[in-house]
């Protein structure tokens, strides 16, 4: 039987466009939270701004998320924009006391998104202490298929950073719900909070995890800088 892991959901504060100003917020929750994984939103890095500049490999400007993570045993799943053979992508690094690495490129996007990414080519998971993350950005996680291909390569967790506003807090409680029921699986979304750009003037918050018997475990308000957190178990 594995061991428990601790999972974080977090809504950190955004600083429009403020890659070093954000890193440093990330870090203060990484800190705080005390999780082996914490989970950020959808362009947690940057802000929801399709005019960001991708982050490049090896951006000292994480240097404070790099440290914390490093300190506290953790590793964060953040939002950032990222260019690779030659297109732009929303995308999620996985940060850990190493450095920034892109382990997922969100794959269904938003029409307002589509003039400004492309989207990525396949279904992602991530090996932590033996647990499998399955990766998800926002719209993924209205796309069945998207879970269904996910949940096919292996999962123990479905981990999604999303931004919703606040008139659809509702959604991504209920698309939870159904990746539970379909397949079983403990489910962690981080939700956007505050304000961040094309015209998300109230994102919902809300960031929550449920387990696989669709217990809601842990949630977080609607405000931001906030994040909620879970032990969570298997009978493997």
């Amino acid at each position: 039987m594995r061991s428990p892991i601790t999972l974080s959901v977090a809504q950190p504060r955004c600083h429009p466009h403020d890659v070093e100003a954000n890193a440093v917020e990330h870090a203060r929750i990484v800190a705080g939270a005390g999780a082996r994984v914490v989970v950020f939103p959808e362009l947690s890095l940057t802000g929801y701004h399709f005019d960001a500049q991708p982050i490049p490999d090896g951006d000292r400007r994480l240097a404070p998320l790099v440290a914390a993570c490093g300190e506290h045993g953790a590793i964060a799943l953040v939002g950032a924009p990222i260019a690779a053979d030659g297109d732009r992508h929303i995308a999620m690094l996985a940060v850990d006391g190493d450095g920034a690495t892109a382990v997922y490129h969100k794959m269904f996007l938003g029409s307002a998104e589509q003039a400004a990414f492309s989207p990525g080519g396949e279904p992602a998971v991530l090996d932590v202490d033996g647990w499998r993350l399955g990766l998800a950005v926002c719209k993924d996680t209205g796309v069945a298929a998207h879970a269904e291909a996910t949940a096919e390569l292996g999962i123990d967790v479905y981990v999604a950073g999303v931004l919703e506003t606040l008139d659809d807090a509702d959604v991504q409680p209920e698309r939870a719900r159904a990746v539970v029921e379909h397949h079983g699986v403990w489910v962690a979304i981080a939700s956007f909070a505050g304000s961040t750009g094309e015209g998300f003037d109230q994102a919902a918050g809300g960031s929550a995890i449920w387990a696989p018997d669709g217990r809601l475990i842990a949630s977080a308000g609607p405000d931001a800088g906030a994040w909620a957190t879970a032990v969570l178990t298997t009978t493997d």
